[in-house]
């Protein structure tokens, strides 16, 4: 289903011709309106007026998150503080929190990127959409809450938490859909078994996964237990919130980018070079139509890479895959970079693991060491130490076939690692480095 078809299946031709007109305004209003950016074009030698292809792309400046804090908390906003009608700030991070506002206009067209997901996901009018992604400064769970209302869905907004009432709400309510973190889902999933409860008897159909990365592995354990499809999102607090891409329920192969409203490009994470259609590498984006505090070339830290084939939707926005890590949280193991989804997928691939695991960097005599904790079900925890010991050194062993790196793993009981509601926190890293 496509909720915008005249934008969403746009010829690629006319969409870049939009772009472009788009990004000439855009630059000529933030040189106008932010000192920051008037700065940073100066600096790199750029006018508005030099502008004349998508090409010239590269020649603009980069922004990062650190622009962001030391522009706390208005220095990058292009209009005037009365016609910001909202202000989201990001959580979970040290030092200042970076602060985003939307103006009228933005509200509307983030409503639309989040209607255009949640129709990709087979979501619609009549629908029942409990949303458990997190309500108030965090940009998740209003974000959702519009786009679903805008569709003609009937919105549940139970925010993060209270997982018994989450399973009550559904079964009580009729919920079709579900919105929140991958990993609370199964969570969740964890607490109905609890109480006795088969989520796959239940009428939700589908659930919309985000905020964090999750493998293809993680996609298919949610979906035999909640016997629903499982479809992704992407967005970022700084460049609107959730909705910039999303995957749509009969491909789940990438999700599309809303290019009328995101310019994207692929980077060299150490040079900042643009690499082209298929190299992995840093997602960046430049936001086309945000009025409140547009961004140009904002720099993600997001590993992936971009398809261009056509997809079998009718879309003709490009994919990003799914990502794959961040380059700035990115372990550096002994010389190795590391992504925890790298470990996850094999985890996810073992026979009696649950998908709770958590990763242990640490530093003995100089050298760096890997521990990795897993949960294993009730009935292989309970089986004979022998078996348990040789899971660990089959783990193990796909781990250094994969990463080039030993870890040791330890097995433990189920409900060991601690849950998460919103974002799972999957990696301790004790070196002092």
């Amino acid at each position: 289903m496509i909720w915008n078809e005249e934008y969403e299946t746009l010829p690629r031709e006319a969409l870049e011709a939009l772009q472009l007109k788009r990004l000439q305004n855009l630059v000529e209003r933030v040189y106008a309106t932010v000192p920051f950016y008037r700065k940073k074009l100066d600096e790199a030698g750029v006018r508005p007026e030099q502008i004349k292809s998508l090409d010239d792309l590269r020649r603009l400046p980069f922004t990062t998150k650190q622009d962001l804090r030391d522009n706390y908390p208005f220095g990058l906003f292009a209009v005037p503080k009365e016609q910001v009608v909202r202000i989201h700030a990001s959580s979970g991070t040290t030092g200042k929190p970076t602060v985003v506002g939307y103006t009228k206009r933005d509200i509307n067209t983030w409503a639309e990127i989040m209607a255009r997901t949640f129709q990709a996901a087979g979501v619609g009018k009549g629908d029942v959409l409990q949303n458990a992604y997190g309500y108030g400064l965090f940009t998740g769970g209003l974000g959702a809450h519009y786009g679903a209302e805008l569709i003609g869905a009937s919105v549940i907004p139970i925010s993060g938490g209270n997982s018994k009432k989450q399973i009550m709400i559904m079964q009580d309510f009729g919920t079709t859909a579900i919105s929140c973190t991958p990993s609370y889902a199964l969570n969740l999933y964890e607490v109905a078994e609890e109480l006795g409860i088969s989520l796959k008897k239940l009428p939700v159909k589908v659930g919309v996964f985000g905020a964090e990365p999750w493998t293809n592995e993680m996609r298919k354990e949610i979906e035999e237990k909640w016997g629903i499809d499982a479809i992704d999102i992407y967005g970022l607090s700084e460049v609107i919130g959730p909705g910039v891409a999303f995957e749509c329920v009969e491909a789940k192969n990438g999700m599309h980018i809303n290019e009328d409203h995101f310019l994207v490009e692929i980077i060299d994470p150490e040079t900042g070079e643009q690499l082209p259609y298929g190299e992995k590498g840093e997602i960046v984006f430049t936001t086309l139509t945000k009025e409140a505090i547009p961004l140009i070339r904002y720099r993600t830290r997001d590993i992936t890479r971009l398809i261009k084939a056509p997809c079998i939707c009718g879309r003709t926005f490009v994919r990003m895959e799914k990502v794959m890590g961040r380059s700035d949280d990115m372990l550096i193991i002994r010389g190795v970079n590391v992504f925890p989804s790298q470990i996850e997928s094999i985890l996810m691939e073992t026979k009696g693991i649950l998908p709770h695991y958590l990763i242990i960097v640490d530093r003995e005599n100089n050298l760096d060491t890997l521990e990795i904790l897993v949960e294993v079900n009730e009935e292989f925890f309970s089986d004979e130490i022998k078996k348990l010991q040789q899971l660990e050194t089959s783990i193990e062993k796909s781990i250094k076939e994969m990463i080039g790196i030993s870890a040791k793993i330890r097995l433990v009981e189920p409900k060991t690692i601690e849950r998460s509601q919103g974002k799972a926190k999957r990696v301790i890293d004790k070196r002092k480095i």
